[in-house]
């Protein structure tokens, strides 16, 4: 039974706004693909570059978990919970919009690009009260293995959302082999190569590749290059 889904990095969709220049790793805005809709409770996965001194105006959201990572750069948030927070490169940002909540996103820097990846996934509670959290996060501490940066649990390591999901960020040497453990049966891993080489049970992958695994245990890493990764475990009913 096929139990994967491999996305290259250059069949995802592309948007450029000249402001924004955004790549899709599932169906957003303009872009639809009727089998690249979701993985499981993973709605959205965008890979943002936005232009210096230029964002996102204000806008809704509800019933959905909003993840954002920085990858080079500053992102200005300010939402109609009160919040106006900065995030920088080494932080990472969660947003439960429940009932509603309206943000806004820009990069604050004038002269240098804001890197980022937002992703969206189902909640398993719908019409939560709003909510926002923002942590640092160590990047020593991926060196070589998996560090967790949101969890289902408050008392965990990294942010948390309502959802039965966890997401791990690695940054592993050339020539090196892992093993990721699925925290719960019956979830499935996204694994997105933010760069270099190698693959995951098997599976070939290059830099911005997405792969989808499913009815598995564990996943398997071999790194070709030095490799930085993202792994997000979400339940596959949805």
């Amino acid at each position: 039974m096929k139990n994967t889904v491999l996305h290259k990095a250059n069949t995802r969709g592309h948007a450029d706004h000249g402001w924004l220049n955004a790549y899709h790793s599932f169906s957003f805005g303009s872009w639809f693909h009727p089998d690249r809709v979701q993985f499981g409770a993973l709605r959205v996965l965008n890979d943002d570059t936005i232009a210096g001194g230029m964002g996102f105006g204000t806008h809704p959201h509800n019933n959905m978990e909003i993840v954002t990572i920085p990858l080079e750069g500053d992102l200005a948030h300010k939402d109609s919970m009160g919040n106006a927070q900065t995030i920088p490169t080494g932080s990472i940002q969660a947003m439960s919009a429940g009932t509603g909540v309206e943000h806004s996103e820009f990069n604050p820097n004038a002269n240098q690009p804001t890197k980022l990846l937002q992703i969206w996934v189902f909640p398993n509670t719908k019409n939560v009260a709003p909510r926002y959290q923002q942590i640092d996060i160590n990047p020593e501490d991926r060196h070589q293995k998996f560090q967790q940066i949101l969890s289902p649990n408050p008392e965990d390591e990294g942010v948390w959302i309502h959802q039965e999901a966890w997401f791990h960020l690695g940054k592993l040497d050339s020539g090196s082999t892992h093993t990721y453990a699925l925290k719960k049966q019956g979830n499935g891993v996204y694994a997105f190569i933010l760069s270099g080489k190698g693959t995951i049970n098997g599976q070939k992958l290059e830099t911005r590749d997405g792969f989808g695994i499913w009815n598995t245990a564990t996943l398997e890493i071999e790194t070709q290059t030095k490799m930085e990764i993202l792994l997000i475990e979400v339940p596959m009913d949805y």
